[in-house]
């Protein structure tokens, strides 16, 4: 009897759980992290959430060019060309070595910057506490980052699942134990946060390069262990990065450009806005990481297809990614609308502070999030499908264009000018989400994408 091959839905999934629980682990993350630090206060919460944001400034941008490496071994995986594989890993850690200096030039120019902006002192001197620690974490979630997506292109996504879960647990365990006085030692407050964070990151990467250097969970190549050094070609490594590099420049403008106006513009409101923002956007990761993750694995399954030159398929996995990534958005997006004053209420409930205000201003902002949900599950599975097609340059421009000359100068006119409040910050955020969605649907409607040749012809210089 012949064997029924597994439905599109079936395969997606199967690929999609590991990664949609590694990404969701990233948001308990920093879930736990808030709720840890919210009995300190508003400015201890303000301060690791900002921190936490700030500090991924240091590493969405290799973060975004290591993310490439998924697609080429997805799309090598296609065309059958398996010697080539085992050295983009090596491509990818020798990035994550790099990242690791980006601190060391940042960090001196955040007190000067901090003291331009909104902060109060006592915000000011965590902050720069938080984000001077965290800073040593910054190699290790890169090179998890890189060895996870690598795995991904395989067809392997539970390692990044392994690696999450690891982090999650010694994160959460390392904030119990540093946070506030317990077993023993006095509390450290905002500076145990960020050294559970940096502790529990170090533990996933080594996770992660013990899987790599074992062979572990791929054994249709070579282990990269037996790989040496001096296989390792320029040609491959500049074309990691020719692709990867507009992918990490347009994660970090967009970020960047995120990041100003929750340092610039929402700071301008106050610390009790800004903490409250910065709880809504935690809520939030809730269900945009598992919607990422369902993402990420529609373009494990589109740069496959490419590769084996089925560019058919691709339309048929991009509809299915959306709409099972909708669905799960506007599930949690319906919760927003019925249950917000219960989810913000975590957070503010063991304060000994007023939270009055708080509770009232998270509890819009978050109704306010449930609009923008579907738009966030198209927009992403759209721009990670066009990704994994190489149409990198093209994305990256269209988020430089959306992010700098429509999001940051808009919201900036609608504070400073028009001197508008919650809600105009929050359409701001909403209609720049939107504009995003429309901008990747025309392009990949366009179809530019099916000319695009990603591995080149170094995919048959195997050996």
């Amino acid at each position: 009897m012949q064997q029924r091959s597994p439905s599109a839905l079936t395969t997606l999934l199967n690929l999609a759980w590991p990664i949609i629980l590694a990404r969701a682990t990233q948001s308990v993350v920093g879930f736990c992290d808030a709720l840890m630090v919210a009995p300190l206060g508003h400015n201890a919460l303000a301060a690791t959430t900002t921190g936490a944001l700030n500090t991924f400034a240091f590493i969405i941008f290799p973060f975004g060019t290591v993310f490439i490496l998924q697609s080429f071994a997805a799309q090598l995986r296609g065309r059958g060309t398996l010697e080539a594989i085992p050295r983009y890993a090596y491509y990818g850690l020798l990035i994550a070595v790099f990242a690791g200096l980006l601190p060391i030039i940042g960090l001196p120019l955040l007190p000067w910057a901090f003291a331009k902006l909104g902060y109060s002192p006592e915000v000011r001197e965590l902050l720069f506490q938080y984000m001077s620690i965290r800073a040593l974490s910054v190699a290790a979630a890169v090179g998890a980052e890189a060895i996870g997506n690598w795995y991904g292109g395989l067809g392997n996504t539970r390692l990044s699942m392994v690696v999450g879960v690891t982090t999650m647990i010694i994160n959460v365990i390392g904030c119990y134990v540093l946070i506030e006085p317990r077993f023993g030692l006095p509390g450290y407050g905002v500076a145990g946060s960020a050294w559970a964070a940096v502790i529990a990151t170090w533990s996933g990467f080594l996770v992660a390069l013990a899987a790599l250097l074992t062979g572990t969970g791929y054994r249709e190549i070579v282990p990269v262990v037996k790989v040496p050094w001096r296989s390792l070609r320029k040609v491959e490594f500049l074309r990691v990065l020719r692709f990867g590099l507009p992918s990490g420049v347009n994660w970090f403008l967009e970020f960047s450009a995120f990041a100003l106006f929750v340092n610039a513009i929402v700071t301008h409101l106050g610390t009790t806005t800004l903490a409250a923002f910065n709880v809504m956007i935690q809520i939030n990761s809730v269900s945009f990481m598992p919607a990422f993750g369902l993402a990420s694995a529609g373009a494990v399954l589109v740069g496959e297809a490419i590769g084996r030159r089925a560019l058919s398929e691709v339309p048929r996995s991009v509809k299915l990614t959306i709409a099972v990534a909708a669905a799960w958005m506007l599930c949690v997006g319906t919760l927003y609308l019925l249950i917000p004053e219960y989810l913000v209420g975590l957070f503010t409930s063991r304060s000994g502070e007023d939270t009055g205000e708080l509770l009232r201003i998270g509890t819009l902002m978050l109704m306010i999030s449930a609009v923008w949900q579907v738009f966030d599950a198209i927009g992403m599975t759209l721009s990670e499908a066009l990704r994994a097609a190489g149409d990198t340059t093209w994305c990256m421009v269209a988020r430089i264009v959306l992010a700098w000359g429509c999001f940051v100068p808009g919201a900036w006119f609608a504070i400073f000018v028009q001197h508008g409040g919650i809600g105009s910050v929050m359409l701001a955020l909403a209609s720049y989400i939107g504009l995003s969605s429309l901008a990747f649907g025309f392009r990949f409607l366009q179809g530019r994408w099916r000319n695009i040749d990603l591995v080149g012809a170094e995919a048959d210089l195997v050996g």
